[in-house]
């Protein structure tokens, strides 16, 4: 970028400062046909058959740089994930970015670079954006905001409503990695082995979709981790999640950063982690073909829902040994601004 040393209110005012950010920071890393016209509204082609899918999300991530990924990777990723997990192909993103005055040039840049590799990885293109300048003191060094369209194919029926009696809960890796290490770098905590598992999940949600089992539904567990998505699930469904503590996947070094901040990392945020509720029958077909993919290498089958029972937690954690501990809603968050 250009003799662009920090972010100035006039990068946002819509003259020749921010003509210039569009040209020499955005531009050369995004530029995509739909993008480079620079006109109100991407123009795009037509859609493929098939059912539009659309989600949109913000990241307020601290800090926006981290062991594994930052603000413009995490934002890419959390919103190709959120399409890719509810079954469809995602497509096309916008992006918007709210920067405080006095950024310095450089970490914008990273920003840029990091949404552009998210993007190249996904399969995806980064169409429209904006951006918008706040006075120094008025945020914190930058937020990000996007939405993102993709495609569901004809004949595809993923959604918590297909969940069943007797379906089982997989996990694509190990838990807790992004949430673990974002705290980590807050309390000055970060070290060797320990990053962030963001990434975006299209390829793999797609290799399970293909795999010839009867996937019934999918979710990635961001905040409130494991723990939080299984109650949203099983709250829905009226059914009672099992998890098995024996088999949750968790890394030597997660697990120390949660045991020394009185962390729970079932309710760890993950952001390159996908969940799978798949019928019983198909669990080590789903499993077999997680385990094929690089992203998947250390997947494994968490527990499985059953019958609800009444005044009791909807999600349980089976310990190693033989108790069942409830797993409710937590009262608050367990890690704040770590998307």
């Amino acid at each position: 970028m250009k003799d662009l040393d920090r972010i100035l209110l006039a990068h946002g005012g819509g003259g020749k400062l921010t003509a210039q950010l569009v040209r020499d920071a955005f531009l050369p890393a995004l530029g995509n046909p739909a993008l480079a016209a620079l006109s109100d509204a991407a123009i795009l082609p037509e859609l493929p058959p098939g059912r539009p899918a659309l989600t949109t999300d913000a990241f307020v991530v601290d800090p926006p740089v981290f062991p594994g990924g930052d603000l413009g990777y995490l934002s890419v990723c959390g919103t190709v994930n959120d399409l890719a997990v509810s079954g469809a192909k995602p497509l096309w993103l916008t992006w918007a970015l709210i920067l405080e005055e006095g950024l310095e040039g450089g970490m914008l840049e990273t920003f840029v670079a990091g949404a552009a590799r998210a993007a190249s990885e996904a399969g995806i293109s980064i169409v429209a954006g904006d951006t918008k300048v706040v006075p120094k003191g008025k945020g914190d060094k930058a937020f990000a905001v996007t939405a993102g369209l993709g495609i569901v194919p004809p004949g595809s029926d993923l959604g918590d409503h297909r969940i069943e009696e007797g379906d089982v809960l997989l996990v694509s890796g190990p838990i807790a990695e992004h949430g673990a290490t974002v705290v980590a770098c807050r309390h000055g905590m970060a070290g060797p082995g320990l990053a962030s598992d963001c990434r975006p999940l299209a390829s793999l949600a797609s290799a399970l979709l293909e795999c010839g089992a009867e996937v019934h539904a999918m979710h990635d567990p961001t905040r409130g981790g494991v723990a939080t998505t299984c109650n949203e699930v099983a709250g829905r469904r009226g059914l009672r999640c099992v998890i098995e503590e024996s088999s949750v996947p968790l890394r030597r070094e997660v697990a120390a950063v949660c045991e020394l901040l009185g962390l729970d990392p079932l309710y760890v945020a993950c952001e390159g982690r996908l969940l799978a509720w798949v019928a019983a029958r198909d669990a080590q077909r789903a499993l077999h073909a997680l385990k094929s993919h690089p992203q998947g290498r250390d997947a494994a089958i968490l527990g499985g829902m059953e019958p609800g029972r009444e005044g009791a937690s909807a999600v349980v954690l089976k310990t190693r040994y033989g108790s069942n501990r409830p797993l409710d809603y937590l009262a608050g968050s367990e890690v704040p601004r770590i998307c």
